[in-house]
């Protein structure tokens, strides 16, 4: 039991810490906020985009777990972070200061297929580098072709 709730956690805490996290930016009344002057903008909506890129990395990696990541599974992740986007649009409808915008949801799905695409990419360059036999000539025995 101690066990699977220790797997568990490892392969989905991630995914919690980045919604708390996203919750909690959600939450803050708009007065609350910084304000960045003429860049402020393109911080918030980059805010968007990178907590959303981190959540579908993070869905993707209690996915994924030791099987090959398959289309379906990053469509998984990407409908799971574009739910709780429209959610935590929702949640900020009750946020002093704050509106929802169904823009900010494209924005965040946009930042989920960016974090999809970065996590696989890194997967795919670290399995390389973990690969026994890095750098070494491959045999051509015929069976490659």
């Amino acid at each position: 039991m101690l066990a699977s709730l220790t797997r568990w956690s490892w392969r989905w805490g991630p995914v919690v810490l980045v919604m708390a996290l996203i919750f909690v930016a959600s939450g803050t009344p708009g007065r609350d906020l910084p304000s960045f002057g003429a860049w402020n903008l393109l911080a918030m909506k980059g805010g968007h985009m990178t907590g959303y890129a981190l959540l579908a990395a993070s869905c993707l990696r209690g996915l994924v777990r030791t099987r090959s990541v398959s289309r379906r599974l990053v469509i998984l992740a990407l409908v799971l972070t574009g739910c709780y986007a429209v959610t935590d649009e929702f949640h900020q409808s009750f946020t002093p200061g704050r509106t929802p915008s169904v823009v900010d949801v494209g924005i965040d799905i946009a930042g989920g297929a960016t974090g999809a695409g970065i996590w696989m990419l890194v997967r795919r360059v670290r399995r390389q580098f973990q690969s026994p036999d890095l750098g070494a000539p491959q045999a051509d025995d015929g069976e490659n072709r």
